[in-house]
């Protein structure tokens, strides 16, 4: 790989690094430090990486990779207590960018292999068989991870729904 292929590559991909480190942390800080991890890795293994779909492939997986060695190692807290979280009101637009900011924040506190398959599969329109490649995981792990992930995200909406409702209720009943 030479420098102007190295450039555009920098060019044309940094978006998809940051988003996948931003959808994995929700924190622009640490996306962009990951970011420049995975570059900095991709200069100095330019000479093993080949331009083109392994490139890219490489990148997801090395933008994964690096997300989940920055959470072990640093301190950061993924989990985000349901209490926490703003009220969901009854009606919400697919437009509104607070119910996307709360669904962010829900897979943020996934474990990090589903989260990853999450990540990859809805923030970067992969398929299955993409994501198993470019995470070297089988495709049933993938379904796997997929399944659980959407019914811990299922439970944990369900879960808040009904604690607002129920203090909804409570709150008109005073």
């Amino acid at each position: 790989m030479t420098k102007a292929d190295f450039e555009l590559i920098v060019h044309e991909r940094q978006g998809m690094v940051y988003s996948i480190a931003y959808n994995f942390f929700r924190n622009a800080g640490v996306a962009e430090e990951v970011a420049q991890d995975v570059f900095l890795q991709l200069y100095e293994n330019r000479n093993a990486v080949q331009v083109g779909p392994h490139c890219v492939a490489w990148l997801r997986r090395t933008t994964i990779h690096r997300c989940i060695d920055t959470g072990w190692r640093s301190s950061l807290q993924h989990e985000v207590q349901l209490e926490r979280l703003p009220d969901i009101p009854a009606e919400c637009s697919e437009d509104d960018p607070l119910l996307m900011d709360k669904l962010g924040r829900l897979i943020a506190s996934l474990p990090e292999k589903p989260r990853s398959v999450l990540v990859l599969r809805y923030g970067e329109d992969m398929d299955v068989a993409e994501i198993s490649s470019a995470l070297q995981m089988p495709s049933r792990t993938v379904w796997s991870h997929l399944q659980r992930a959407t019914a811990l995200i299922r439970e944990k909406v369900t879960l808040h729904l009904k604690e607002y409702t129920n203090e909804s209720v409570r709150t008109r009943s005073s």
